[in-house]
């Protein structure tokens, strides 16, 4: 279980859990997300929720773990252009460990 902060002066968190990033790693919601300046604003947030809102207007009770990131992370009353930010960055810290431990489990597989 992960913790992002939430807001600027760090009295609001977010719980993040394996289930969350692997959800996200599945759709590829962060993907595109980001224009090339950079900039995590609001108009991000509500693109990853249009987005979002899309995938489960397509396919109504399909997947519990995208409904349980809503829920809880996406949608959470927490959740603002900061907490998006750290999130990201909690992705892309949490992609780089699995993916040595990936590339950990490959090369134990070809000796």
């Amino acid at each position: 279980m992960y913790k992002i902060q939430a807001n600027a002066t760090g009295t609001r968190s977010i719980e993040i859990s394996d289930k969350h990033l692997k959800t996200i790693q599945k759709y590829a919601l962060l993907t595109g997300l980001v224009d090339s300046n950079g900039i995590v604003d609001e108009n991000i947030l509500d693109k990853l929720k249009f987005n979002i809102r899309g995938l489960l207007e397509s396919e109504p009770g399909k997947d519990k773990e995208l409904l349980d990131l809503c829920l809880d992370v996406i949608y959470n009353q927490n959740m603002k252009a900061i907490g998006l930010n750290n999130l990201i960055k909690l992705y892309k810290t949490w992609i780089a460990e699995h993916q040595v431990e990936v590339n950990l489990g490959e090369e134990t597989i070809e000796e």
